[in-house]
Order: structure tokens, then C-alpha cells, then sequence
């Protein structure tokens, strides 16, 4: 008897709720209240969010200033969206447990994440038969990189552990509830080309390809990478990734097998046939090898309507949001408007420049190192705070410790790999900031240090010159050298930094750091120095 199941799934919204563009505060076809119109709810279906909910638009930036609503708005749009299940993403943990415990007590969803413990709002497993009679097994799990971005007081309590462990363990539980349909919840990407199957990482910030090869979830629902991956089968597992911002959402279309005899019969006719090839026997009891399990999954647009409900629990707050997204805060002497990345990269960034300006000013650092966003909006000369948070997105803090010209050197290797050298001469992004997704962010822009660095050499041995005040940085030199919370971790390719001395760790959020630099300094003049010199 075939039974049906309907899956609706988002990850990575950030924050985006409503149908609107933040970087220019008009409408768009966007936001889990638009996603949410699409849902349909009729007993086989279910609405599952992969994580990363609570950090990363300007409105609940926002929303966070004004105390606790942040959490308790979030959850209450889920809830009207029909959230059923959902996990932890890596940047749900930003604010603190006390923020991630409100979200959760508001949320009617049930949270899964077995390698997550500590919070008695998260289970590690759940069951539940939808009104075809199919039983479904879901689980979650999350990146265990957690542990090394996030600041040791807000995991406080929490044991974040291995998730492959975990995700085993919570398999055989399902298999033992008698689920006829397995889900993996997964806050986290593929390490390995879905194509070729090559090793693209294995730093274990993304574990899927090895968790769809050597475990046997029906379904991996994929996140964290924001990349859109629909229609995938990696071995025995389906598998989809929807992209971030809540542009949209993936449905997967599910049928299961559900044999007359029932699960007695099934066993029996397991243990009779395993023999000597027992382990690969339940593979294909349990999986699709044996075409129990069908799936087909798509990804679908936001769409223009709006889920009448969410539009109005949200329209105060983002109302109150845009005015104070709007507030002009200062003036710059130039505006900083952001070009291709690899023109950037190669001819220098004035927003770059301008964030570098502000964290030596706050730290009293040497050199500084900066990092740019994926999509970037830029600063007007009459520079607002719309400006501010939609160019700066990230919640970091900044960190300062003692660095030498080795560890300089090492960092200017790390991002000359962002070069690559066409035959006509021309540069291009390198695949390593490409693949599986976009990492731009993971190019560090200098200040305080003149640099050069020859593409034409091989990787690893670019770095041509590094002066300080027109003189070679001589070895050994100590300098204080500020950078983010996330950079000073090492992650990114940056791993020599979790070894320097760190001396002092701020914790006012850097974002924060620059509006208050604009408003203390009206008038600002932006340091126009090209800090790399790029040979071709």
C-alpha cells in the first residue's frame, strides 16, 4: 500500500519574515509569510525549518535592541506558518541562551537536534503518524563548528557533540519506534562536489555527503550552505537544500511503500535473507535501494501573497523598524558603493576601508583585517542605519591579539587563493571561495599593512612584500592586529590565529561600533589607501 507525504521545508531565513527588501525598504516576493501561503495543510503534510532563524536581517537586529521581542515574534510567525518540526541552526545560538530559550518556549514546533544537550526544550527524537496511517521518524542534528564560532557564555550549560554519533544513535531509535519513513533534519552542507564526488573539505563544518553514505535516512533535509540543491539522491538518501533569506522553499514529494503484512512479516523475511551480507541487506530493507521510499522535491519562489496573519502580527514592528532603518546618522565625504567582488578583492574596497577605520578606532590595534558579505549594499554619503546594517550583517565582535610577520604572511597566502589567473590575464574568483557555495567572506581586506602579492606564482608562495610605515615588516616584530570573533577562531582558512595571543576580546557587536563611530564623527573622511597591490 503506497501512503503519500508532502514536505515543506525552509532553512537559513534570517530573519526575513515579511516581503521586503531591506537594502532598499521596498516590497519583495520574499519572507516565510509568503512562503507560508503556499503551505498546504491536510493531514500528510509538514512544514519543517532547517535552522538559523534568529540572526541576520536588518528587522530583527532591530527587533533584538528592543529586548526580548525578537525571540517571541519569531516563534509566533512560525507558529502561524505551521512549523511542526524544526532545528538549531549555528547563528541561533548568537544571542545567548536566554534568547534561544524564549524562542523555543514561544515556538509550538517541536525542536530536534541530537547532538544538542542542555536544553530541555530540544528532543533528539520524534514519531508521529500523519492520517494515511505513515509513521515518520524525524531527528536533527546541527554543525558541531558551533563550538568553535560561537562565545563560550552563550553555550554555557550546552554540550554540543559529533554529529554523525548522534545522528546513528537517533536512526536506530526511529528503527525501533517501527518508522516507516526516516528523516534527517540537518543544519549543515555537503563536504564533498555532489557531481564528481571529490573532496572539497573535510574540516567537518559539513558532514552531509559522509551522513548520506554511511547512515540510511529516507530523507536528509540540507542546510547551512545556502545553496538551492532539489531533486538529489545521494546513495540511498533524498535530499534538497532551499536557498537563504527565505526566497523560497522547497516541497518534496514522498511515497512510501507501506507493506500489507506489516512489520512482522518484514523482519522475518530480514532475518531470513541476510546471511553473510546482513549490514548491506538492511540497507536495502530500510532504504530506497529496495524502492521502498520515492521522492521528487522542487524548489518554489516566495511568491507576491502574503499569509494575512503573519502580515498583520508584523506590520507594527516593521513599520517602526523602516523608520528607524531610515534615521540619517552622519556624513561621509565619499560614497561607498560596492563592485564586483574580484574587482574588489584586486583594486581595493573603500567600505572595507571604512570598517578597518572603525575597528582600529575602537581597539587601538595596529592592523586590522576585515571581511565583506556576500551581497552588499554599500553606504550613501548621507549614511543611515539602513546603510549600516544591510552592508555590516553579521553579529560579530571584535578581538585583538598579537600577531608577527609570519602569521601576516600566512593570512595574505590565505586570501591570494581567492586569485586565479586566466590565460588571458584577466583574474577570476578561484574555485576554493566557490565551491560548494560562495564564500567571499572568507577574503580578508588589510589595513595598516602594504602588501604585495604576485598571482602569477603558485599558491602558497604569493606574499612579495610586507611593509609597515614604508619599511619591511622585520620577523618577530610583535603588532596588535584586531579582527572578528569569527576570523579569530582560525575558520575560514585562517587556522594560525586560534594560536596568537589574544588581548583583549570586546563584546559590543561591531556593527554597533560603527553607528556609534558615525555618530560620534558627523563628519567622516574615509581612509582611501590601496592597502594590497595586486601583480598580474
Amino acid at each position: 500500500m503506497e501512503k503519500q507525504l508532502t514536505i515543506y521545508y525552509t532553512s537559513d531565513t534570517h530573519g526575513y519574515f515579511s516581503p521586503v527588501d531591506y537594502a532598499s525598504g521596498l516590497p519583495a516576493a520574499t519572507g516565510v509569510a509568503n512562503c507560508a501561503s503556499n503551505y498546504v495543510h491536510n493531514g500528510d503534510s509538514l512544514v519543517i525549518d532547517g535552522g538559523d532563524t534568529l540572526q541576520g536581517s536588518p528587522f530583527i537586529y532591530y527587533l533584538h535592541r528592543q529586548g526580548e521581542i525578537a525571540p517571541e515574534l519569531a516563534a509566533k510567525v512560525m507558529n502561524l506558518a505551521g512549523y511542526r518540526f524544526v532545528t538549531l541552526g549555528n547563528h541561533d545560538f548568537n544571542y545567548g541562551r536566554e534568547i534561544l530559550e524564549k524562542y523555543l518556549d514561544e515556538l509550538d514546533a517541536i525542536c530536534l537536534c541530537a547532538n544538542v544537550e542542555g536544553l530541555e526544550q530540544v528532543r533528539k527524537t520524534e514519531t508521529v503518524t500523519m492520517k494515511s496511517g505513515l509513521k515518520v521518524g524525524l531527528t536533527g542534528i546541527t554543525t558541531p563548528f558551533i563550538r568553535v564560532w560561537e562565545k563560550p557564555e552563550h553555550l554555557e550549560g550546552i554540550w554540543i557533540s559529533d554529529p554523525i554519533p548522534a545522528a546513528r544513535e537517533a536512526l536506530e531509535d526511529l528503527r525501533q519506534q517501527g518508522a516507516d519513513l526516516t528523516i534527517c533534519i540537518y543544519h549543515g552542507g555537503f563536504e564533498n562536489d555532489l557531481e564528481s564526488g571529490a573532496l572539497l573539505s573535510d574540516s567537518g563544518e559539513n558532514q552531509g555527503w559522509r551522513i548520506c553514505q554511511e547512515l540510511d535516512f529516507d530523507i536528509l533535509l540540507s542546510g547551512h550552505q545556502h545553496m538551492k540543491l532539489e531533486d538529489r539522491r545521494i546513495r540511498n538518501t533524498f535530499t534538497c537544500q532551499p536557498p537563504d533569506k527565505a526566497s523560497g522553499f522547497m516541497e518534496m514529494q514522498v511515497t512510501v511503500e507501506k507493506p500489507e503484512q506489516g512489520p512482522q512479516h518484514e523482519a522475518e523475511t530480514y532475518e531470513a535473507s541476510c546471511g553473510e551480507g546482513r549490514a548491506e541487506k538492511e540497507r536495502e530493507l530500510n532504504g530506497v535501494a529496495a524502492g521502498r521510499v520515492r521522492a521528487r522535491s522542487a524548489f518554489h519562489p516566495a511568491g507576491d501573497k502574503t499569509l494575512p496573519s503573519a502580515a498583520a502580527l508584523l506590520r507594527e514592528a516593521e513599520a517602526e523598524a523602516a523608520a528607524w532603518l531610515d534615521t540619517p546618522v552622519g556624513h561621509l565625504d565619499t560614497e561607498l558603493m560596492p563592485e564586483e567582488h574580484i574587482l574588489m578583492a584586486e583594486k581595493g574596497s573603500l567600505i572595507a576601508n571604512f570598517f578597518n577605520q572603525v575597528q582600529l578606532d575602537a581597539t587601538g590595534a595596529d592592523i586590522s583585517a576585515t571581511a565583506l558579505g556576500n551581497e552588499i549594499r554599500g553606504l550613501e554619503k548621507e549614511v543611515s542605519i539602513r546603510d549600516i546594517v544591510a552592508t555590516y550583517i553579521y553579529p560579530n565582535t571584535l578581538v585583538t591579539m598579537l600577531v608577527d610577520r609570519e602569521t601576516m604572511r600566512l593570512a595574505l597566502e590565505r586570501s591570494a587563493e581567492y586569485f586565479e589567473l586566466q590565460s588571458d590575464g584577466t583574474l577570476r574568483v578561484s574555485d576554493v571561495f566557490l565551491k560548494p557555495k560562495a564564500e567571499h567572506y572568507n577574503f580578508d581586506y588589510l589595513a595598516g599593512l602594504e602588501a604585495v602579492v604576485d598571482v602569477r606564482k603558485p599558491v602558497g608562495s604569493r606574499v612579495v612584500s610586507i611593509r609597515r610605515n614604508g619599511e619591511e615588516l622585520r620577523e618577530g616584530e610583535k603588532l596588535r592586529f584586531c579582527t572578528n570573533n569569527y576570523r579569530a577562531t582560525g575558520t575560514g582558512g585562517y587556522p594560525f590565529y586560534a594560536d596568537c595571543e589574544v588581548v583583549k576580546s570586546d563584546t559590543t557587536e561591531i556593527v554597533e561600533l560603527i553607528m556609534d563611530y558615525v555618530l560620534s564623527h558627523p563628519q567622516i573622511t574615509v581612509d582611501k589607501t590601496h592597502w594590497l597591490k595586486v601583480i598580474r
